[in-house]
């Protein structure tokens, strides 16, 4: 099978994925299990290490650019690898804790409260719009699409570390307002 065969192939995939995986999250994001009947507990040390998962995911993308850029296509694709991986932690524990717990307000007032808003806004709408930009730059690369994966990881790059960062910025800026 050629490469655009299996390019086209692996995009109904991605697509399907990048529908699915936002629509689940939000309506997961709505279930309270506690609401449900189930007798729970409330997985509250879940945010610090989902933070800090946010926090390892925008290293290893830094550290992948770096691998990439002195030439070392192995080790640039394992830490890209190991950054779709903590992304799949990170939302699986952020689904977890939400299903387990009530959401936290914000509790800052002024101007940081809309520096806040204006963060969590752009980090949740960029977060379901990087998903198909990571999906295919991924694809490509694994199918030696390389002129194609270089020229959509400009874009992947610096939209995925926002993500990644500013999903560190928020739990830093939240946590004095957990209960």
């Amino acid at each position: 099978m050629s490469s655009l065969a299996q390019e086209k192939k692996y995009k109904k995939i991605i697509t399907a994925l990048s529908i699915v995986i936002p629509l689940a999250v939000a309506a997961l994001f709505g279930v309270n299990l506690k609401d449900l009947g189930f007798n729970v507990e409330p997985l509250t040390f879940l945010p610090p290490i989902y933070a800090s998962i946010n926090g390892l995911t925008a290293i290893l993308l830094i550290a992948a650019i770096l691998a990439i850029k002195n030439g070392n296509k192995k080790l640039h694709e394992q830490l890209n690898t190991t950054a779709i991986a903590c992304s799949l932690a990170f939302l699986l524990m952020y689904i977890a804790y939400h299903m387990t717990s009530n959401s936290t307000t914000f509790g800052g007032e002024g101007a940081i409260k809309y520096i806040y808003y204006f963060i969590l806004i752009t980090h949740i709408i960029l977060s379901v719009i990087v998903i198909p930009f990571v999906l295919t730059t991924y694809m490509r690369g694994k199918l030696g699409n390389f002129t194609q994966h270089k020229k959509i990881a400009r874009i992947t790059f610096p939209l995925w570390l926002y993500v990644a960062i500013t999903g560190v910025i928020v739990y830093l800026m939240i946590s004095p307002y957990y209960v």
